[in-house]
């Protein structure tokens, strides 16, 4: 399609709608604004005349300014709630200091769409373009009420510092990147958005959602908007809640019935962990014979630790480690004084051990020494002592529970 051929016939381009879904009320929550163009009987995306670098600015913002005039004008016309998400990239937004585009939505906004509902999306490789000029115009905007979205958040290397200085209300994030990178790289990315989703109040949104797997790890991840082909195409109508292609509401119900399963399995095994222990608590005959103690716990935990100590509340390690190498527990006695209170979550951990007097599991993370992912199942001993006990990945994975 030439791009004069689009210009000179604006007349052939309509808007699509593709739902937006809550994760809330399991029903469409928006619609993002897309464009075709009816070229010979036949209705093709506008998405590589607005990606070819060699079209004009100029030309992509008079064609965006005609959709969003013929999307907002439908929503009014048709009385449609929810939020409107409308794409522009830096160039277009620049041009004219934003000001064409505020009039637009401010001439709308006299026509009764409040601009609450409009949400603009920008692509986070784009804050590499003159950030300090975009941000400013971005703030701008949102003092009007408009919402900010960061685009494609995670895709490459996040520019945590530039988005955080953005305060966005939405980072939207790519659920194909699940099929394009290893899975854990993925996850931690996505653990370390989420981090920052809280620290700023930014709901999180995962676009492009194609099968079950996505959909489930979205909602895993604290997704509160939902939005890809799996739910729901492009469509030139506004579409309600009973077009949906599945039911989110019946999905999640089997996603919670999942982590209700796998939570249940692992407190079961805590709590026959922990019963373990006490068991033993009679042969506990403090800190200067813990060596002894654990012998005997290696016992109980042959299949599933390779490492285990005993820490005094204040972080510092009374006892050698015990290390198994294989199938068999030596001692480390050089780690024996170590302090471990800096670690993160240490004296969380203890003293909710010792007031709730019960053992705890550890979140997945990865080992210093050994690279792999373990857990570390923790126990009080007395209201001073606790012991440690670092559960081996091959333990883990053959115990979905564990590892979910």
């Amino acid at each position: 399609m030439d791009p004069l051929d689009i210009i000179g016939n604006l007349h052939k381009i309509k808007p699509v709608f593709q739902p937006i879904v809550s994760a809330i009320n399991h029903d469409i929550n928006g619609y993002e604004v897309l464009g075709r163009y009816q070229h010979e009987n036949e209705w093709c995306s506008l998405g590589p005349f607005f990606h070819d670098p060699e079209v004009p600015e100029e030309f992509k913002a008079e064609v965006d300014q005609h959709i969003l005039r013929l999307a907002m004008t439908e929503m009014l016309e048709k009385n449609k709630k929810g939020l409107l998400f409308i794409n522009r990239n830096a160039g277009q937004l620049m041009m004219n200091e934003g000001e064409e585009l505020l009039e637009t939505l401010l001439v709308y906004e006299q026509k009764g769409f409040s601009l609450d509902r409009v949400v603009i999306e920008v692509t986070e490789h784009e804050f590499d373009e003159d950030f300090e000029s975009l941000s400013h115009l971005l703030l701008y905007y949102k003092t009007y009420g408009i919402q900010i979205a960061v685009d494609h958040v995670g895709a490459k290397s996040s520019n945590i510092d530039r988005i955080r200085q953005l305060e966005p209300h939405i980072l939207k994030i790519d659920a194909s990147i699940i099929r394009k990178q290893n899975s854990d790289i993925f996850q931690d990315i996505v653990y370390s958005l989420s981090m920052l989703a809280n620290r700023i109040g930014a709901a999180i949104l995962f676009e492009n959602i194609e099968d079950d797997f996505e959909l489930y790890f979205a909602w895993k991840h604290g997704s509160r908007y939902y939005q890809g082909f799996y739910l729901a195409y492009p469509a030139f109508d506004l579409v309600d809640k009973a077009s949906l292609t599945n039911d989110l509401g019946e999905k999640v119900a089997g996603y919670v019935q999942r982590e209700k399963n796998l939570l249940e399995q692992r407190y079961g095994f805590v709590k026959k962990w922990e019963n373990k222990v006490k068991g033993l608590l009679s042969k506990w005959e403090g800190p200067k014979k813990s060596d002894a103690f654990i012998e005997w716990v290696t016992e109980q935990f042959h299949d599933e630790s390779f490492r285990m100590f005993v820490c005094h509340i204040d972080g510092q390690q009374v006892s050698a480690n015990f290390r198994k190498r294989e199938d068999k527990w030596e001692l480390e006695p050089h780690k024996r004084g170590s302090n471990w209170a800096f670690r993160p979550y240490f004296l969380e951990s203890v003293v909710q051990m010792k007031v709730l007097n019960t053992g705890l599991l550890s979140e997945l993370y990865s080992d210093i020494e050994t690279k792999e992912m373990v857990r570390t199942f923790s126990v009080p001993l007395t209201d001073q002592h606790f012991l440690f006990i670092d559960l081996r990945y091959a333990y883990l994975y053959n115990h979905e529970c564990l590892l979910a």
